[in-house]
């Protein structure tokens, strides 16, 4: 590991608004953010960019971004501090954790900003809006809470699209070309380092906004796998 990066690892232990693999959390983002504004999720959040800049957008909000990578939460978190943010936290933790620090229905909305499309082989089950996540997510969202999805990987926006379908899921917005529209909203307009670097080559960003407000029958995770395979995109 470079000296860059262990300087940040320990930096961040000692920042009021990082969490590492925080115990004994659920139900208490009301005594952490000192308000019981909505809280909101940024996964695989990287540099937090899309934590911070909603926390600009949205004062009376709380946002947390979660990700494993220290280093790179060190960035936003610091960001955060800087500018007095202080509706705008961290977790460093692996995402499918995150039963351990949100009671059920203490989240309000969930942000996936250009996670890794897990595009090798079989990886498929590690795509952030496979069934086995959306599970997890529907834990701890609130009734008719929202899961958003931003990525420049045509292919992980159509997977979360069949998904959807197969679990006949609300899908309340979809975009294969955000900024083809004429007017985009403010919250689409945040853009992070990696869909600065369009690492998919696709020249357009994908969008879509989707309630898990349907039971999510793990049978049919073996038709997912069977339809993926006849697309072939897994």
């Amino acid at each position: 590991m470079g000296q860059k990066k262990l300087i940040r690892f320990e930096a961040i232990k000692s920042f009021p608004n990082v969490l590492e693999y925080p115990q004994d959390m659920k139900g208490k983002w009301v005594d952490f953010f000192k308000n019981n504004h909505p809280l909101t999720l940024e996964l695989a959040c990287g540099k937090g960019e899309y934590a911070v800049g909603l926390g600009r957008m949205f004062p009376n909000q709380n946002f947390i971004g979660i990700d494993i990578k220290g280093n790179r939460i060190w960035r936003g978190a610091k960001t955060a501090i800087d500018e007095g943010l202080n509706n705008v936290a961290f977790i460093r933790s692996h995402i499918d954790k995150i039963t351990d620090y949100f009671n059920p229905g203490e989240v309000a909305e969930i942000w996936i900003t250009f996670p890794d499309p897990q595009l090798r082989g079989s990886r498929f089950k590690k795509r952030l809006t496979h069934p086995r996540f959306l599970r997890l997510y529907q834990t701890i969202l609130q009734s008719g809470g929202l899961v958003h999805l931003k990525t420049d990987s045509p292919d992980l926006y159509q997977f979360t699209l069949t998904v959807i379908n197969l679990f006949q899921l609300n899908l309340l917005e979809s975009s294969d070309n955000v900024y083809a529209a004429n007017l985009v909203k403010p919250e689409l307009q945040i853009k992070t380092h990696y869909e600065g670097l369009d690492i998919a080559g696709s020249n357009r960003i994908h969008y879509c906004c989707f309630k898990v407000d349907q039971p999510l029958h793990i049978e049919k995770d073996d038709i997912l796998k069977q339809l993926i395979s006849e697309q072939g995109t897994d």
